[in-house]
């Protein structure tokens, strides 16, 4: 199955999902184009996916032509940095990458963020593709483009807008991937299914568990991965700059920003974070009138078949998230921007959410 990502601004691209597909990597390269002026690949992943991976991808391109070199970087939000993105440029330069080389994000949201940023400013551009290896990335991160690192102050305030030529997906490489990052995934799942598309909210609840992916028929998760990738694609194709339409994608993250951010990234994965700041920012629509508790409920009930964190742990003091809130790059003229749910498959994104009600209900 493929998904075609229009894009009146760049080039289109393919957002294919086929199971077994690793191996057709370089051949769909050279299909693409690719390759044509410079060979030269560099493949950007971390320790834990390219032992699994890394044969298999190398291989795969190798077989067509390419001459492929690798970078492993450590795993986590903690090292999305500077110092990471030095490490993509100097492997860069060693490995004398031209403009018509090409960069491989090979792994989940943390790899396919920097390794698009380093895309996007080496040599003013390269050509960058997306093999995601988590649930989170092929639903979420690997697809609209979006690309950077995080400043010690604030989450992903370092970045560009960079379309990536390609976004590979096989799902049979969710089978190795932990039972944790599976679950964080379905928040992003979720948050679809609540802002734009109302059938896929309504697949999700007719499952017994979602916090597994042994839980799920394969067909369910084909389901899954098709719906939030058109989802997201109809999104941003609309609204590539995050001028209006697609910031409703951050519904979730005001909050979950914030807490990640607090706590150093640490306590809480993004997947994880995001949940909780949907429960939240859910629980202020309802307080604001935005939507009824009955779709609060019923949100509720798709984050708890997932296993997720529903209440902000006592040890952390609502006033330093609403302080991250405002270091957030969803800030406009002062004011803290939200993603408001109005019912399940609508959304709408506001700055007129008092701090004071958010702090009311961060005390709940």
């Amino acid at each position: 199955m493929t998904v075609d990502f229009p894009n009146k601004q760049t080039q289109g691209y393919e957002i294919a999902i086929a199971a077994g597909s690793l191996e057709g990597l370089g051949e769909k390269l050279i299909n693409l184009g690719l390759g044509k002026k410079s060979k030269k690949v560099l493949i950007v992943s971390n320790p834990v996916i390219f032992k699994h991976y890394g044969d298999r991808t190398v291989n795969s391109l190798a077989s067509e032509g390419f001459e492929v070199a690798s970078l492993i970087l450590p795993a986590g939000e903690r090292f999305k940095t500077a110092a990471s993105l030095q490490k993509i440029y100097d492997a860069a330069l060693h490995n004398k990458l031209e403009r018509s080389s090409i960069i491989v994000a090979l792994g989940g949201g943390v790899i396919g963020d920097m390794a698009g940023y380093a895309a996007a400013t080496w040599l003013r551009g390269l050509d960058f593709v997306q093999v995601p290896t988590t649930l989170l990335a092929m639903v979420d991160s690997a697809i609209g483009g979006k690309t950077g690192i995080n400043h010690p102050q604030g989450k992903n305030l370092i970045g560009a807008f960079h379309q990536p030529r390609l976004v590979w997906t096989d799902p049979e490489v969710l089978k190795t991937l932990p039972a944790r990052e599976f679950r964080a995934a379905m928040a992003e799942v979720i948050k679809y299914g609540v802002i734009w598309d109302r059938e896929l909210f309504e697949q999700l609840s007719a499952c017994q568990r979602l916090d597994q992916i042994r839980y799920l028929q394969p067909e369910t998760l084909y389901l899954i991965l098709v719906h939030c990738a058109k989802a997201k694609a109809e999104i941003v194709s609309k609204d590539e700059k995050e001028g209006n339409l697609r910031a409703i994608l951050n519904y979730g993250h005001t909050v979950g920003h914030a807490i990640e951010m607090v706590t150093n990234y640490r306590k809480f994965n993004h997947g994880e974070a995001v949940g909780l700041g949907m429960v939240i920012a859910g629980a202020i629509a309802v307080e604001l009138g935005f939507w009824q508790q009955s779709d609060q409920e019923a949100q509720l009930e798709l984050i708890y078949k997932a296993k997720l964190p529903t209440k902000l742990p006592q040890d952390i003091d609502p006033k330093q998230i609403i302080a991250a809130m405002s270091q957030d790059k969803k800030v406009d003229r002062g004011k803290v921007i939200f993603i408001m749910p109005k019912a399940i498959g609508s959304a709408i994104v506001t700055d007129q959410v008092d701090l004071d009600t958010v702090y009311k209900v961060l005390q709940i």
